[in-house]
């Protein structure tokens, strides 16, 4: 495990950073044009970004980004 100290403009550059990670996932995602492979790639290191900003966000902004178990087998 690894431990970082973060100021205050940090941490607010790595929730943007973060959240447009996930969003720009989350478009990826719906993509009809990708395939099987490709989105379970894609569904991983959403698993992986989503739990760093869940450490940073309030429950409210991190309801945002929630995906319920039928939008995996979308």
């Amino acid at each position: 495990m690894l431990g970082f100290l973060f100021n205050q403009r940090e941490c607010k550059e790595l929730d943007y950073v973060l959240r447009k990670e996930l969003d720009e996932m989350l478009f990826d995602l719906k993509d009809t044009r990708l395939d099987q492979e490709v989105k379970s790639a894609i569904e991983l290191r959403y698993k992986v970004i989503f739990r760093m900003y869940a450490r940073l966000a309030s429950p409210k902004e991190l309801s945002k980004y929630v995906r319920g178990r039928n939008a995996r087998t979308q």
